[in-house]
């Protein structure tokens, strides 16, 4: 397991994927992110709150996608890159307003789709994910997280409920919830769920303690669980934060401390690290910080640094002692370096493969990827006849060079080329 190579209560400036990919892999404990919903618009915070010049954009466009998030999404991820470019291809079909939200929403997954890569790598092997999101998008994250951590790791989807004024003369139903989606990254995984079981209502007591007037399954429990709580279920209500609350400091999408309370407690352990890469007014970080555990927050805005700061006096320090964080909560802009095994070599290998299929002879598919099992699993997976076979790979700094150089040399025609199988790999070998 690899260590942590960031210091505990450090808030980034930046970028967050920038930060991502300087953390060392299998490093963290529990990542919550609350991450834009795509909603075509900017956040900003109102005049004369705490969070007053706190802005985050939610429109995304093809200005917006990088060609080196297309390129590693294609060379390590064939999966996703066919789902990503299934996405575009609904955008093409008629030049439409409507469908030119689908070109909105490939730009806006490949956005998410990178960082989530990132994120999975960082993870422990007895990490979790929460993503935060509301039907916007909710339905396409949910095909990302599960390509990305696999549907047999998707632990729950949880509905947080809430209420607010509806219009009377609406015409669909109100909508009170935003979804949660918990992935855990193996098959090991926190779950902590005496620390959040839902307290009996006195009522539902009798006179010895143990719960009554309920069903068979649960009439008769004992005093000792009855006092700890119904076990926790997917669903649960939890105030939006109003004006006057405590907590509150004017941040357009501020959620409350009892959510990321929740999410925590049941999801990690105390000193465990945890991230919030859209760390936005930092309750993340303050629900970290009271619950005992170590944690690291990114934003774009300096803004989310002077929340946390204010945020711990207020709502952590101890009265006596109201300077306790000053100096103890880190700020940079400047994106960490890795010190993992990976982190020492500044330069990326990946394997150059070469690919054969039984109907189509004198014919190679010539690719890029980190991992050749896979990638062949995947041809093979969309191949009835399974007729694909490795025939040679190589593991170099170079590997986008050489793709090139025999894309160039050989007659080819997309990832397939033309030629003698052995001069194919003497070049690919040769190559300096």
């Amino acid at each position: 397991m690899n260590q942590n190579n960031l210091n505990n209560r450090t808030i980034f400036c930046k970028d967050n994927l920038d930060i991502l990919q300087g953390m060392n892999s299998n490093s963290i404990d529990l990542i919550y992110l609350d991450p834009p919903f795509n909603k075509n618009k900017t956040f900003s915070a109102p005049i004369g709150s705490s969070a007053e010049g706190a802005s985050f954009s939610d429109v995304f466009r093809e200005e917006d996608v990088k060609d080196e998030w297309i390129q590693e999404i294609k060379e390590d991820y064939d999966g996703l890159y066919k789902f990503l470019n299934n996405i575009k291809e609904l955008s093409s079909i008629t030049n439409t307003t409507r469908n030119k939200h689908y070109l909105y929403n490939y730009c806006y997954l490949c956005y998410m789709a990178i960082r989530l890569i990132e994120i999975r790598r960082i993870l422990k092997d007895t990490g979790s994910i929460y993503l935060h999101c509301d039907p916007t998008m909710s339905h396409y994250l949910k095909i990302l997280l599960d390509i990305l951590f696999g549907e047999k790791n998707f632990r729950n989807e949880i509905v947080w409920g809430y209420s607010r004024p509806s219009a009377p003369k609406q015409k669909q139903l109100s909508r009170v919830h935003d979804i949660i989606f918990w992935h855990s990254k193996s098959d090991k995984w926190v779950f902590n769920p005496n620390d959040i079981r839902q307290k009996y209502a006195k009522s539902s007591l009798d006179r010895e303690g143990y719960i009554a007037n309920t069903s068979k399954m649960t009439a008769g429990t004992p005093v000792e669980l009855s006092k700890i709580g119904k076990f926790p279920e997917s669903w649960i209500y939890i105030p939006t934060l109003k004006g006057n609350a405590n907590e509150y400091v004017g941040y357009p999408t501020q959620k409350p401390l009892a959510l990321l309370e929740r999410i925590i407690q049941a999801s990690s352990n105390e000193g465990d690290i945890v991230l919030d890469p859209f760390c936005g007014c930092a309750t993340t970080c303050i629900a970290s910080e009271k619950l005992n555990r170590k944690w690291i927050g990114i934003d774009v805005s300096v803004k989310a640094y002077e929340l946390v700061k204010e945020r711990l006096k207020k709502e952590v320090a101890n009265p006596d002692n109201l300077l306790q964080y000053d100096k103890e909560v880190v700020f940079s802009t400047e994106s960490p370096k890795r010190t993992d095994k990976n982190g020492e070599d500044n330069l990326i290998k990946k394997y150059v493969y070469v690919a054969s299929n039984s109907a189509f002879e004198g014919k190679y598919k010539i690719g890029i990827t980190q991992n050749t099992k896979a990638r062949l699993n995947n041809y093979q997976t969309s191949d009835p006849d399974r007729g694909y076979k490795l025939e040679h790979k190589k593991h170099t700094h170079n590997f986008r060079e050489i793709e090139k150089f025999i894309h160039e040399k050989y007659k080819n025609k997309h990832e397939w080329v033309t030629g003698n199988l052995q001069d194919i790999i003497n070049d690919i070998e040769s190559y300096e």
